[in-house]
């Protein structure tokens, strides 16, 4: 079965491997396709489509994931197949970036107070592609080191996660502005793991299909590291109700969840390759008019 992964990150945004080393592992793991798709920022997509040049056989496909928030939740749009140099998208990367930083100063703030000071040069942050792109993962990895937590995860249950003492909630556009920002680059908007295994989210998931495919939602994520069976098939049923593309993907990061690879996920995933021919098809009409707003 010829399998490809849509959703990995690198070093540029929260991922452990550089952009240049995704084309690597996944030719490793036999992948068909798989796209470099890291949060709020395309840095790393460069140094990604030209190592990818090396694997004739395997397909490197440009995208990046977009936070947003609906609802008081936060949803993330997947952007496939975009021009990474549209000025409108790099418009909306910038404040996306500019509000991160702001999170970051009091995520900083915050942990100073609580008897975890960090430094602006801690090896974790340095290493990154972008530097302005930080994220929570980050200051796990670094409080890990400097202060001897069993790991990232231990780091999110007592300081970084939802409702802990460190965490600050990023202020965050519609998903309507993270679609519209996809579509000026040409690509098409893909909504990223949009249930959880132990959720029954059937109303969620018709909202906001209801609600976003109006505004040009593409697809959705139907296969995903922590699906199953029973997941992947109530995003199918919704998916084809609402006319929306499939998609999926690992969600890879490296280090963070060493537990996910490339391609497999946890040890389980399956996406198929098929479903690349009504991305594309889907993508081709995106870039025209894209085109014809010029």
């Amino acid at each position: 079965m010829d399998l490809i992964d849509l959703h990995c990150h690198s070093t540029a945004s929260d991922g452990s491997v550089p952009p240049g080393g995704i084309p690597t592992l996944a030719a490793a793991a036999g992948l068909r396709a798989v796209a470099l798709t890291d949060h709020d920022t395309t840095a790393g997509l460069l140094e990604f489509c030209a190592a990818g040049a090396h694997y004739p056989e395997l397909e490197t496909i440009p995208g990046v994931e977009l936070s947003s928030c609906y609802g008081g939740r936060e949803l993330h749009i997947v952007g496939l197949f975009i021009n990474a140099s549209e000025p409108a998208l790099l418009n909306f990367l910038l404040e996306q970036r500019r509000r991160r930083q702001d999170r970051n100063e009091a995520i900083m703030s915050r942990l100073r107070s609580l008897g975890y000071p960090l430094s602006n040069d801690e090896p974790e942050f340095t290493a990154a592609t972008d530097r302005s792109n930080l994220g929570r993962p980050h200051f796990a990895r670094a409080l890990v080191r400097r202060y001897g937590f069993a790991s990232p995860a231990q780091v999110f249950d007592k300081l970084l996660g939802y409702g802990r003492p460190a965490y600050v909630r990023r202020q965050l556009p519609d998903p309507a502005a993270a679609i519209a920002a996809v579509h000026e680059a040409g690509g098409i908007a893909i909504w990223a793991h949009p249930t959880y295994r132990e959720r029954n989210e059937r109303a969620w998931l018709r909202r906001i299909c209801k609600r976003f495919t109006p505004l040009g939602l593409d697809g959705i994520e139907g296969y995903y590291s922590l699906f199953g069976p029973t997941e992947t098939a109530l995003v199918t049923e919704i998916a084809a109700a609402a006319g929306l593309a499939l998609s999926g993907g690992s969600d890879f990061h490296g280090d963070l969840s060493p537990q996910i690879a490339i391609g497999t996920g946890a040890g389980g995933l399956r996406v198929p390759f098929e479903l690349l021919a009504e991305l594309k098809v889907r993508a081709a009409r995106r870039r025209a008019e894209a085109s014809n707003h010029c």
